[in-house]
């Protein structure tokens, strides 16, 4: 380890509170009467119903979320027989990826222990606190007896990470490099370089998974695992071979399959040209693997590689594991995670390799496209859909294997559960994203001539969020596809130069013609217009071919907003537009505008802005809490300027919707704390509620304002939404991510949807 990196990885253990984990209460504890419930004399009452009903303390204490992390240090990662106190920091560090990758709560347990029988009868005495039980670095082949013992002895999950974890991560990827160089997994020859806990369990797993054990050939430090060995255990000897071969050199003629799990450098160039066709190798001894990437890939260029490495493609890391299978497991409260777990979970990380990345997956790697193939057999450890792959994976093999106590029957919400867990989605856009699925609808994507907007159209495809159609160069679009191995064969390209006859253009260009000939436009200039994806894209919003337009991404907000205007105009009741973004903050969604349309609004303009908006808000099922902003407070400042369009246009308001909660002039930090407008401001209509919903007196404010937010990392913006259309037109802001393409499209489906109920 480099000096710097040494030192770094100190003062990150030592720094602030020490360690990596703590525990922190989930109840509130401000008052004397919270003490009371908590302790005594409340806590006797759960004590009460769990004595007379053991199953309840899953529903009065935190048992079900809970995980034992067990080490006696006897096998930690390459340090060995270190102890359990120099193991500490390890299952710490277990404990941390546990929570920040499946939010299951961890107390890490290290055991002065060596003997196995007294290990299990300790772990055994504390199994009741936990849900489940996680072994981790103790050495082989006590380790086997100590986890069989306890799985016989337990109605809990208990699974020892180092044999299964890697034999699952490393299962799938052998699953991905199988598809892809064509062979058979009853057919392929497999060399197994190390005969400790990982190898055991690997093994095992790849004869459930249909690898003959016929096949395999195991080495440890002696040398090859043969029948003629007397000094073997039990584990070794279920992978003895009855070939006559005696070296690593030797296995490795004609083998499909390297599996290192043993020692760095002990395979060299020649053994991996000496291996079959499309060989796949997976040298996990780390740091440095048995055979370097660079000399795998010089030596034979047909292979599929993998490490235990992240700065090499393909890393077998267990984290992708561990935190799922626990998550999945605990959910429908198992009473073990057997074989058919175990399996389910290989086949769902082996799926999920397969599929469209997410960008926020790829940006994680500095990539800008991340595809299945010889580079990418596995997922990343990043990718956030793993928890809501792998756990309910694991959940429903339970149930069906009759491991399960606690059966799931709404398998769409237990996802929608998983995802909240981790704060993956804020509850707002969850629910408008299954709000679109029930009715996608036809959504015009104008930029398509873009990685990013075809990335958007395959996962809402993908989703069932929306129906997507592309406007662009189709040569252009097919070229990105093509480079990006990116299937859209199933969405609709419109090459508006090329597949659009004149009859076609001069039905379009009447439509525009018909709106706008009062207006200086004439037929001709219309005809022309039909050339413009804006224009075009508009047009058929109006004309029924599509339900909601989404363009901007390459062009001036307002030279996207001119086209829709002319076009599909403003609602009659309004009769004129507003922008709104909604920021995913901590707190709960905070809507705000005017951040994208209106410059300098006069006080009718404010008025009409919000009323837009509250009316989008109350369509989220969100009751709306109001504040006009500006820099005084209810006429402090008596000049002009925003403070007094604000002022008047909050009387408007009053006047007209008495019912609305709205107030101002107000400064931001009294419209974000109730508590301290109320001891200020005690008359407000607002309350003591915390507002919801800013207004904002001008657009340079608004502007600013949602930025600086989404800048600082204090919420997620979604939008911008456009407010006070007739029909579903929405402009992205110049180079949005793909996510912010997502929501958008969601919430364009959403508004369609609206928009035909009404028609209705």
């Amino acid at each position: 380890m480099k000096k710097s990196v040494y030192e770094d990885a100190l003062w990150y253990h030592e720094k602030g509170r020490p360690g990596k984990i703590e525990v922190i209460p989930t109840k509130p504890h401000d008052t004397q009467y919270d003490l009371s419930l908590a302790y005594t004399p409340g806590v006797a009452q759960p004590c009460r119903e769990i004595e007379q009903d053991p199953e309840e303390v899953y529903r009065y204490t935190s048992k079900g979320n809970l995980v034992a992390v067990v080490s006696n240090g006897t096998a930690v990662l390459g340090l060995g027989d270190i102890g359990p106190l120099a193991g500490k920091p390890v299952m710490e560090g277990k404990g941390m990826l546990f929570k920040i990758f499946a939010d299951v709560d961890v107390f890490d347990i290290e055991v002065n222990e060596k003997d196995p029988q007294k290990l299990i009868e300790v772990v055994k005495a504390i199994a009741p606190t936990f849900g489940g039980i996680n072994l981790e670095d103790i050495k082989a082949p006590e380790c086997f007896e100590i986890e069989e013992k306890l799985k016989e002895a337990l109605d809990i999950p208990v699974f020892h990470d180092d044999q299964h974890g890697t034999a699952i991560i490393s299962g799938a990827g052998l699953l991905n490099a199988l598809e892809l160089n064509g062979k058979e997994l009853d057919e392929i020859k497999v060399v197994i370089n190390g005969a400790g806990a990982a190898a055991i369990s690997c093994a095992k797993l790849y004869t459930s998974l249909g690898v003959k054990k016929g096949n395999m050939v195991m080495l440890d430090s002696k040398g090859v695992l043969t029948e003629s060995r007397t000094d073997l255990n039990s584990a070794k000897q279920q992978f003895v071979t009855s070939r006559t071969i005696k070296t690593l050199k030797e296995a490795m003629i004609d083998a499909d399959v390297f599996l290192g799990l043993s020692v760095g450098k002990v395979v060299n160039k020649d053994m991996i040209k000496s291996m079959a066709k499309d060989p796949i190798v997976f040298a996990m001894a780390n740091p440095t693997p048995e055979i370097s990437y660079e000399d795998a890939t010089s030596a034979r260029k047909d292979v599929i590689m993998a490490t235990g490495r992240s700065d090499y493609p393909n890393q077998i890391n267990n984290v992708l594991g561990f935190p799922f299978i626990f998550r999945g497991a605990l959910d429908v409260r198992a009473r073990t995670i057997n074989e058919e777990m175990k399996i389910a979970a290989v086949k769902a990380l082996a799926d999920l390799a397969k599929k469209y990345v997410p960008e926020l997956v790829t940006k994680a790697y500095n990539m800008e496209n991340i595809v299945f193939g010889r580079d990418y057999i596995i997922p990343k450890p990043l990718d956030p859909r793993l928890i809501t792959t792998v756990s309910p994976a694991v959940a429903r093999a339970a149930m069906e294997s009759g491991v399960a106590a606690k059966p799931i029957t709404d398998w769409d919400e237990y996802e929608r559960e998983l995802s909240a867990r981790l704060g993956l989605e804020n509850k707002l856009i969850m629910t408008i994203c299954n709000k679109a699925k029930k009715h996608p609808k036809r959504v015009i994507f104008a930029d398509a001539n873009n990685l990013k907007m075809l990335k958007a159209a395959r996962f809402v495809v993908d989703q069932g969020i929306a129906r997507p159609i592309l406007l662009g160069s189709r040569k252009a679009i097919e070229k990105i596809l093509e480079d990006n191995q990116l299937d859209l064969s199933d969405v609709p390209i419109i090459d508006i130069m090329r597949d659009i006859s004149d009859t076609r253009r001069h039905q379009l260009a009447q439509v525009l013609y018909e709106k706008r000939k009062r207006k200086g436009m004439s037929l001709e200039e219309a005809f022309e217009k039909t050339y413009n994806h804006d224009y075009f894209g508009c047009i058929m919003v109006e004309t029924g071919e599509a339900d909601a337009f989404i363009s901007g991404f390459s062009r001036k907000y307002a030279d996207t907003i001119r086209p829709a205007l002319q076009v599909i105009g403003t609602r009659e009741d309004v009769n004129h537009l507003a922008g709104m973004y909604v920021m995913l903050t901590k707190k709960g969604p905070l809507f705000l505008a005017d951040t994208t349309v209106n410059s300098d609004p006069a006080p009718q303009i404010i008025a009409d802005t919000t009323v837009l908006v509250a009316k989008e808000v109350k369509r989220f099922k969100i009751e709306p809490r109001i504040a006009v902003l500006s820099y005084s407070n209810f006429g402090a400042f008596k000049g002009k300027g925003s403070p007094v369009r604000a002022s008047e246009a909050v009387k408007i308001l009053h006047e007209k919707y008495p019912d609305l909660m709205v107030d101002g002039e107000m400064q931001a930090n009294y419209a974000l704390n109730g508590a301290l407008r109320k001891r200020k401001f005690p008359f407000t209509k607002l309350g003591e509620h915390d507002a919801n919903v800013l207004i904002c007196p001008n657009l340079s404010s608004g502007n600013i304002l949602y930025k600086v937010l989404q800048e600082l990392g204090t919420a997620k913006a979604i939008g911008p939404i456009l407010l006070g259309m007739k029909k579903p037109i929405h402009v992205l802001q110049m180079e949005s991510s793909v996510r912010e393409i997502v929501n958008l499209v969601a919430i364009a489906v959403v508004d369609a949807q609206e928009v035909e109920n009404k028609t209705d």
